[in-house]
């Protein structure tokens, strides 16, 4: 690992310098340059009128009803500011995507202690919007691993909150959606990575089996005598699911490639036991990125003929779900259904989290009702003693977030598949994810996620309302 002087960053993130010592004048340059166009562009804004960020990407899967507002400037925030590897820690402006940080920080052999799994979901937006990945149980969420951050409020101030200055912004931030500010710079605490990552893939014929499995390795974190570093599964049906275990290692050896004609998450099905694979922790990080999980396949991409044809460089997560707006926008599958005497499609795109003791009964409840596989697993705890207010799952108990994407025909209301399954979550003490669509009543949305707590930071730090309120962001889809 390199000690002392300067990080040279990889190409396509900015040019970077190590935490604690004197940064380049260009490095230091470009992201004040950068908050003083943000800053700029939010005073451009006439008083009283709402705010909105402008973005070149979004990995928010709901529509808006109001596109009129004005965003604001962060051209400049993008990049990495700085790795310290001795540190182990990252400044990281806000809007940087975690292609670029995690190209930033492999150089110096660390990662982000969690790594969504979309190549262009921002760090700002992981925080502000949750995020999960393989490494979550034991490394929680993705604002966990935040030491600090620079937000601007919607009054329009730059405020560095960490847990001892601002601490009621900073615990308020995590599920807020930008409502109570944008996060410009965050520094983030790294871990060491290995070059490779060796992956068991293991099968399981019972959903009981699969999460007995999942919660002897939150509590030991090992499986049959072997370390887990990372932990993942899929469900294909009630007798078919994997969980996907991998370990870091250093030993050299041959490495499969899925960003070509193999699939990974075909790669995964076997009949019995466990297949063994391997992958570098790069290509490990974005295994999904490439099919966005499976979802490639509505668009053709996986189809060997069309797939030999599909520039490499095109298939990745951003391609897609740019494909899938521009089928939103003139609503080419419901045209297609009506053609073939079908009724129209109801998007289920959504993240759930139960406790794991509830995990199995869910999945079999989702398994009879909603016609909807492959089904994506994650385990998750908390770190430490810390909760977070508007996300309120809770210290020592261990989750499952389960991941479904696709459509079903629709119901006689609106989401009424969406509706059916926020109820069960409900049920089951559950909580969903909001960068879908949601249908909770306001009452129920205050209850869940933390309004009082909300309240309090909104009026302390947007006393105006120049930022759109949680509610009507994430429910109401303004």
């Amino acid at each position: 690992m390199p000690r002392g002087g300067w990080i040279p960053i990889a190409p396509g993130a900015t040019a970077g310098y190590r935490v604690g010592v004197p940064a380049p004048v260009d490095a230091k340059r470009a992201h004040a340059v950068g908050v003083q166009r943000l800053l700029e562009s939010y005073r451009a804004v006439p008083a009283g009128a709402p705010i909105r960020l402008a973005k070149p990407t979004s990995n928010l899967f709901r529509a808006r009803a109001d596109n009129t507002v004005t965003g604001l400037d962060t051209s400049g925030l993008t990049g990495v500011i700085a790795v310290d590897a001795e540190t182990r820690t990252a400044d990281v402006a806000g809007m940087c995507t975690y292609e670029n940080l995690v190209a930033a920080t492999l150089q110096s052999g660390l990662a982000p202690l969690v790594v969504p799994q979309l190549k262009t979901i921002t760090l700002g937006g992981a925080v502000t919007g949750l995020g999960i990945e393989s490494t979550s149980f034991r490394n929680g969420l993705p604002h966990e691993s935040v030491l600090e951050m620079d937000i601007l409020t919607g009054a329009g101030e730059v405020l560095t909150a960490s847990p001892h200055e601002h601490a009621d912004l900073f615990r308020a931030f995590p599920n807020s959606y930008g409502t109570l500010g944008y996060a410009v710079r965050l520094r983030i605490d790294l871990e060491p990575v290995q070059p490779f990552v060796a992956l068991s893939h293991v099968r399981f014929h019972s959903l009981l089996d699969l999460v007995g499995a999942m919660q002897d390795i939150l509590e030991t974190g090992r499986f049959d005598g072997d370390r887990v570093d990372y932990l993942d599964g899929v469900v294909f049906s009630a007798a078919e699911s994997y969980l996907c275990l991998g370990r870091k290692t250093s030993a050299p050896g041959p490495v499969s490639d899925y960003t070509g004609q193999q699939i990974y998450y075909r790669s995964i099905r076997h009949d019995n036991g466990v297949t063994d694979d391997r992958l570098t922790v790069h290509d490990y990080l974005w295994r999904w990125d490439t099919d966005w999980f499976w979802c490639s396949e509505a668009f053709g991409a996986q189809n060997p003929q069309i797939r030999r044809l599909w520039p490499r460089r095109y298939r990745r997560s951003s391609v897609y779900g740019n494909l899938m707006k521009y089928e939103q926008r003139f609503h080419i599958g419901d045209r297609i259904e009506k053609i073939r005497g079908r009724p129209p499609r109801e998007r289920v795109v959504q993240d759930i989290e139960v406790p794991i003791g509830r995990c199995a009964e869910f999945l079999q409840w989702f398994l009879d009702t909603v016609p909807i596989t492959p089904i994506w697993l994650c385990p998750l705890r908390l770190q430490g003693e810390n909760s977070w207010p508007l996300y309120p799952i809770r210290p020592h108990q261990s989750y499952v977030n389960v991941g479904f994407w696709s459509t079903v025909p629709v119901g006689a209301t609106e989401g009424a598949t969406n509706r059916l399954i926020e109820r069960r979550v409900r049920e089951l003490d559950g909580h969903k994810s909001l960068y879908s669509d949601s249908y909770y009543s306001r009452e129920e949305f205050d209850e869940l996620y933390g309004a009082d707590s909300y309240r309090t930071v909104k009026n302390t730090y947007d006393p105006d309302s120049r930022l759109l309120d949680l509610y009507a962001k994430a429910v109401q889809r303004r």
